[in-house]
């Protein structure tokens, strides 16, 4: 019987994006295997601290060294300590967060690498966190097994900027948690407008950390253009503070549009359907994803998408949504209005992402991860 360990250390650290693509893949893994043998793996908390519960294959392992000193040691030290210190032997290791630790000799790697956005827009990337990956990312695709990405896009991305082989990359798509599905309850919206202080508007919902790839300032201009033209819709932006937001906030006051934009911050998972139902529209023209989970939870809640016609995100949303050209203000302003105004166009993306949001499910992620392990420990 095979031992495999898992880094699932961003599903504890990271709220949003590749901490919940974690936490649900790991979720659904533990119920599609209940015989292999799994070491979980956590940096930078103590053995106190409560982490979810999984079969009894599965074995937390924790560490109280954080995720930055072990950086520190693995990746600008370069000091050669094993993985396996922290876990035990493992046949197999799952890095899940695009860099990958040292191991013992004769153990098996697998990497999971998101999306190259440091390589494709360099510039919406924090410069500190560029560097880091630019150094860390191509050697630790080149030393492992086999990468696992998240979409097409980004296995595409691998193949042209480093040069690796298709048959060492395999596309693993996410999941949507079935707990998005449509909110109509008037108690649990309002509930919600009042827990993250949204007046009762009309709102464009757009979910992601405040960073320049979110493309935050162009959908801004957007909704002056709307404005100008007589629709009263606001901008809720859901997400934690991120990096280089000083351009969104100076778009704000340009276009006289403070009374218009509402930052609520993160927002819990348990409130995001509501959040979803309740919008009139999702704006998710970014410049670059991975993947792009707002698409599909905003579509899972019955909500029209407008999304960017750039990297994964056409993979993600198939012919459910109106496709952009996310540098085209006067585009994502056309779509929104087409998306607010036309109501037959409305029906058919709603119709129509109910029925892509089908064809993406952890329980079909977690199947063929484990494929993807066995063909890793078979060669």
């Amino acid at each position: 019987m095979h031992t495999i360990g898992i880094d699932y250390t961003p599903a504890y650290e990271q709220g949003a994006g590749i901490g919940r693509l974690v936490r649900d893949l790991v979720a659904a893994l533990s119920e599609e295997d209940t015989r292999t043998s799994y070491r979980m793996f956590v940096s930078g908390i103590h053995s106190s601290v409560k982490l979810p519960s999984l079969p009894s294959n599965f074995e937390w392992r924790v560490t109280g060294l954080s995720p930055q000193w072990l950086a520190r040691i693995w990746h600008r030290l370069r000091l050669p300590v094993p993985i396996e210190l922290f876990i035990g032997r493992v046949d197999l290791f799952h890095a899940t967060d695009f860099v990958l630790p040292p191991t013992l000799p004769g153990t098996k790697t697998i990497l999971t690498v998101h999306d190259l956005s440091f390589l494709r827009v360099p510039e919406t990337a924090s410069p500190r966190l560029r560097r880091y990956l630019e150094r860390v990312v191509p050697r630790s695709v080149y030393q492992t097994d086999h990468v696992i990405a998240d979409s097409q896009a980004t296995k595409d991305d691998l193949m042209e900027y480093y040069g690796i082989k298709s048959d060492k990359v395999t596309v693993l798509l996410s999941g949507i948690h079935p707990s998005y599905k449509p909110v109509d309850n008037a108690v649990r919206l309002m509930t919600m407008r009042r827990k993250y202080a949204i007046p009762d508007i009309s709102y464009i919902l757009s979910v992601g950390t405040v960073q320049p790839r979110k493309n935050y300032s162009r959908m801004i201009q957007a909704l002056r253009q709307l404005r100008d033209q007589g629709y009263s819709h606001h901008l809720v932006i859901a997400g934690g503070k991120g990096w280089l937001e000083d351009e969104m906030y100076r778009v704000i006051e340009e276009t006289d549009m403070s009374d218009r934009v509402h930052l609520i911050g993160f927002v819990d998972d348990e409130d995001l359907p509501s959040l979803y139902s309740a919008a009139d529209c999702i704006g998710f023209p970014s410049l670059y994803e991975g993947f792009g989970f707002p698409i599909l939870e905003g579509m899972a809640c019955g909500t029209p998408v407008v999304t960017s016609n750039r990297s994964s995100l056409p993979e993600v949303a198939g012919d459910a949504a109106l496709l952009v050209n996310p540098f085209d203000t006067n585009e994502i302003a056309a779509a929104f209005r087409r998306i607010l105004s036309e109501e037959t166009l409305r029906k058919h993306l709603i119709t129509s992402g109910f029925e892509q949001v089908k064809k993406f499910t952890w329980k079909q992620s977690a199947q063929e991860l484990r494929q993807i392990y066995q063909q890793v420990l078979s060669h």
